[in-house]
This record gives structure tokens, sequence and C-alpha cells, in this order.
């Protein structure tokens, strides 16, 4: 366990602010997958949803991006859609100012377009890319992004693949396998990671898996990471998979981390999944990430997570008193100079 980035996460936590920041970039994806949690409905708790959302584009983007991270001065940032390639060349401009402001990004794509090659030496940049299972069944859920042209446009990087599962791939015999058969032999694929899929309360759609499927699936990656060393999860983190938090008050993830939708002022409650959520569903590989640290025992019974939750108590009575003492005041600007961006470039799309 790294100790700095814990160290700093209570310290953060300790003052009533959260650690870590998502921004739904955009509104627009070329895709239209099954599934998908930004899209439902209640995605954002209300009457609208994030295709009815004003969205920004250009340098009035990359101001309000530069504008929210020094405003929250997060630890992590996750810049979700939408699909973040849509607005690439914004981020050809925002990625290299987050490294400088020594941020650790993730950027969530399908890879429908290239990923421009110098984001490749970005420090602190981790790209994921969407991958829904093996060709066949990813080409159809998710066309343009097909496995010819992803393959394609992560030519020269070092990706970490994501697939959530779903009871369609569970179904088959040797599907994960697979899966990690195809995507270990890809040297651009640095890192494979699987989340499950995690459906809204009273949802059963063929999407979903049982929790006697759930069990199966775990034991199976445990004993898949000993043969392929690309799948980074470790043993904690899918064991925690077996009893995902049982609410967003428990789930450390949703605790620590705030998520803006593309308007830059909807928050997409109760964690970055929105709606209402089955907790006792979730697969969220963030939630289990965080949940297996939290379950890491400090001293006899003592937790990282009961210490965690105890210091969220303190910095959410910190964060009411300062709010009292303190007049509202506009959030603040970034100096940044900015680089105009064409507004109507001809639309490229690998």
């Amino acid at each position: 366990m790294q100790i700095q980035p814990i160290l700093q996460t209570w310290g953060r936590v300790l003052t009533g602010r959260v650690p870590n920041l998502s921004i739904e970039i955009t509104r627009e994806c070329p895709l239209r997958c099954p599934g998908c949690y930004a899209y439902e409905d209640n995605h954002l708790g209300g009457d609208t949803n994030l295709r009815s959302l004003t969205d920004y584009k250009g340098d009035d983007l990359v101001r309000r991006v530069l504008s929210l991270v020094d405003e929250h001065k997060p630890l992590h940032l996750s810049i979700v859609g939408g699909d973040p390639l849509v607005r690439y060349r914004e981020l050809e401009i925002v990625l290299p100012q987050l490294a400088e402001r020594g941020i650790h990004v993730q950027v969530v794509t399908s890879a429908f377009r290239p990923i421009p090659t110098q984001w490749a030496t970005l420090p602190r940049l981790r790209m994921t890319v969407s991958i829904d299972g093996l060709q066949p069944e990813h080409d159809l859920r998710r066309k343009p992004a097909t496995y010819e042209r992803v393959l394609r446009n992560i030519e020269g990087q070092h990706v970490a693949v994501h697939c959530t599962i779903t009871g369609a791939m569970v179904r088959r015999a040797e599907y994960l396998r697979g899966f990690l058969d195809f995507w270990s032999e890809n040297p651009n694929a640095e890192k494979i990671w699987f989340s499950i899929f995690t459906p809204q309360i009273g949802a059963d759609s063929v999407e979903c898996i049982t929790a006697d499927e759930r069990t199966r699936v775990i034991q199976t990656l445990l004993d898949l990471r000993e043969s392929y060393p690309k799948l980074d999860m470790p043993e904690g983190m899918l064991k925690a998979f077996l009893a995902p938090p049982h609410s967003p008050e428990k789930c450390v993830f949703a605790r620590t981390t705030r998520t803006i939708s593309a308007d830059f002022k909807t928050h997409v409650e109760p964690c970055q999944l929105g709606g209402a959520p089955d907790c006792s569903r979730c697969g969220c590989i963030a939630s289990m990430g965080l949940s297996a640290i939290g379950n890491h025992k400090l001293l006899g019974p003592l937790t990282a997570g009961s210490i965690f939750f105890a210091s969220a108590s303190i910095g959410d009575a910190f964060k009411r008193s300062r709010n009292r003492k303190l007049p509202e005041h506009p959030s603040p600007k970034t100096d940044t100079e900015l680089i105009t961006i064409d507004q109507n470039p001809k639309r490229e799309v690998a």
C-alpha cells in the first residue's frame, strides 16, 4: 500500500474537501451503447438528462475546466463524457497544463478516433479505453468504435483496457480468458481492468448478473490473475466485489469523489453512476479498489476505512463551521494564457 497518496487524501478529508474530481466534459458521444449509465434518463436525478444539458467547447471549455480544477485542487481528475475525444482539441491544451499542476488524470474514451501521439509522453496521464467484450459483441454494441478502429487508434499508447462484465459474457465458457488472451498480446495495452455491470434499483435487464454468477466471476478472475500479469486487479479488490458497500454513505469512492456534469453546474449524485444505483449489486472497479484499501487492517481490528469515516465526520463538521464563517465569493478564475481554438474545423473521424 502506498502511504503518501493515502496521507494526502486523509488531509483533504479532515478539512472537508474531496480529493477526487470527475468531469463529464461533453454531452456528445458518437456511440449509442446499451446500458450506458451516462445517458439514462435518471442519471442526473431530475427532469433533465446529459443530452439536454448545455455544454461547451473551444476556449470557453478550456477555461471552465482549468477554473474548476483550480477551485477544487483535486489529487486525481477523471475526464469522462459523453466521449472526451469529441473535445480532443481542447484536451490538447488542457492535459499539458494539468500535468504541470501535478494532477493525476484519467481520460475514459471509446477510442473512436486516434489518441494524439504526444499524450503518451504526458506524466500522470492514464488513457482508459472501454471495450465491451470480444470483437463480435463489441462491434455490435459500440459501432463506430469497432475493434479494427480501436486497435488502430491506440497505436503508440500505453492504455488501460476496461471491460464491464455483463450477463451475456458470464454465460459463455472461457469468455474472460479469451478476452485476457487477446488484450494481453497487444503491446499498446498496459493494464486490463474489469467492472461488473451496476444496475439501477429495481432494474433487471439482460446486462445484469446474478449473485451466483458474481461469485463465479470473482473466483475466475482470482484464478486468472495468476496467469495474466496485465490483469491489474489485486486480490483485495476482487474480493471486495463479493461484499460491496451497502450505501453511498459507506462507499469511500462516493465520499471522496465530486462529479460535475457537462454544464459545469449540475452535480452527479450519489456517485459517478448517478440516478439510484443498486449498491448491493455495485460492480464499480473504483469503488472496489477504495473499498479494498478501507478494509486494510492497520492495528488489530482497526481498519483504514474506520479511520477514513471518522475523519470524514470531522471534515464535515469543519466544512460546516468554515461555511458559516466565510462570506460567499466567486470561484477563482485561472490566469492561464489560452490558445485560440478553431471553432469550425473539418470533422476528422478515423
